[in-house]
């Protein structure tokens, strides 16, 4: 593993540092997510054209940049550092890698090219709290009960035009078209996205799939609404969909024919198993992308955080000398750093590794808590006010474990996938020495 930056990602994060330290100060960073669309529309379209930011991930002959998603990481960390609010998250790391993945050959082409350039946002909505589960971060997401299971509950997905009421299958009259009902809280950038990605269950109990939908923001039936969130920075939209006309993600066995992520993913052949196996495999290896990215964008906030409690130290005085000269703080400080430093290095990591993607998101959402944590403890009086800049960042890790966690329930799936607590193999010794149980032909010959 070589950790060293190439002179082009080297350029992007200075670029992106002078940018967003003109534009992201504290009072800035509140004033943009307090607007109708929760971040600064202006700066958004800056970034998008000089630098390509929401298609850094993108292949370029979809308009993108055409880099890696560890590019993405690092750009994420300079974001994270200025806590900027943007459609940064929700749209390149959630929304586009599941479009390149499932979509079909004309959905990419018409929807990545606006991703790209800024000029679309999107939004992925997760029936219920479950977005951690749904990416598979916390929990396997193969079961389904995360989207409501086909049962009352969730978003619910109606075939409209097809001779069957339920999912059609190749025997079935294509479909004219779907309609959504349901209701789905806590959507990144839910409120404001132009194009929502809608993970829904078709088919009714007996052949529930999970499929996703594309619904636009001006459909009808469609009603939105932000909601009141901890961390302003990261907005949420609630989302009601009344009979909503939707367009299925991919072809009509819902795999679609796209590029996929990682090994085997948007490549299915048909058949209901095989369909909803594309979309959950799909939501998964987009997990643990995304975790990469966010366990970047933590260590951003993490060291910004710190480094703004260490400029308070040392201009702070007390009893005649800076408080930072006293040796007990020194000593927080210098764990602090110390645990900065370790999730840089696990998030570096993930960025070469995403399969330790969310390992490395829950060292660095932990490193978040416990810098913010800290630096509101170091501050004295005016840290516990709530108008305080030290509060962002306590928000935002408070937040983010809310939305991708919490930490013990990322080590735990991450452990549990590895096989970390399997039973161990027997032993021939213990093999030869345990008795074995008399199979059924055994006992009645006794």
């Amino acid at each position: 593993m070589d950790a060293a930056f190439t002179a082009e990602q080297d350029e992007m994060r200075r670029t992106l540092r002078e940018i967003l330290g003109k534009r992201c100060g504290p009072d800035e960073v509140k004033a943009a997510a307090r607007t109708a669309a929760g971040h600064d529309r202006e700066l958004w379209q800056q970034l998008a054209r000089q630098l390509g930011l929401p298609g850094i991930a993108v292949a370029e002959e979809y308009g993108g940049v055409g880099c890696t998603p560890a590019d993405l990481a690092l750009a994420c960390e300079e974001t994270g550092r200025a806590l900027l609010p943007s459609p940064l998250l929700a749209t390149a790391v959630l929304a586009a890698p599941l479009i390149t993945a499932l979509g079909t050959a004309a959905q990419r082409a018409a929807l990545l090219p606006a991703l790209a350039s800024g000029e679309l946002s999107a939004a992925l909505a997760v029936p219920g709290p479950a977005l951690a589960t749904a990416l598979a971060l916390t929990g396997d997401n193969t079961p389904g009960e995360w989207a409501g299971g086909g049962r009352a509950g969730g978003v619910q997905a109606r075939a409209v035009g097809s001779t069957s009421t339920a999912t059609p299958t190749p025997t079935d009259t294509a479909p004219e078209g779907w309609r959504l009902y349901g209701e789905v809280a806590q959507v990144l950038d839910g409120h404001s996205a132009g194009l929502l990605l809608v993970v829904a269950h078709t088919g009714g109990f007996a052949r529930s799939r999970t499929l996703l939908f594309l619904v636009r923001e001006d459909a009808p039936g469609l009603v939105r609404s932000r909601q009141t969130t901890l961390d302003e920075t990261r907005p949420q939209g609630r989302i009601q969909l009344r009979d909503v006309p939707a367009e299925l993600l991919g072809d009509a066995d819902g795999t679609g024919n796209g590029g996929g992520i990682g090994t085997g993913i948007g490549t299915g052949n048909g058949g209901d198993a095989d369909a909803d196996g594309g979309v959950l495999s799909a939501l998964a290896a987009t997990g643990r992308t995304a975790a990469t990215v966010l366990a970047a964008e933590a260590v951003g906030a993490a060291d910004q955080a710190l480094a703004r409690t260490v400029d308070y130290v040392r201009r702070r005085e007390q009893f005649g000398r800076a408080i930072g000269s006293f040796q007990a703080v020194k000593h927080r400080l210098a764990d602090l750093y110390v645990r900065v430093q370790a999730a840089r290095s696990a998030a570096y990591y993930a960025a070469w590794d995403p399969e330790q993607g969310p390992l490395a998101l829950a060292q660095a959402l932990e490193a978040l808590r416990v810098t913010a944590g800290e630096g509101i403890q170091l501050h004295g009086g005016i840290g516990f006010t709530w108008e305080h800049e030290a509060h962002l960042y306590f928000k935002r890790a408070a937040a983010d474990e809310l939305l991708f966690g919490p930490v013990h329930r990322l080590r735990a799936h991450a452990a549990h996938s590895s096989g970390l607590f399997a039973p161990a193999p027997r032993t021939t010794e213990e093999t030869r020495t345990t008795p074995t149980t008399p199979t059924e032909p055994e006992k009645a010959a006794v």
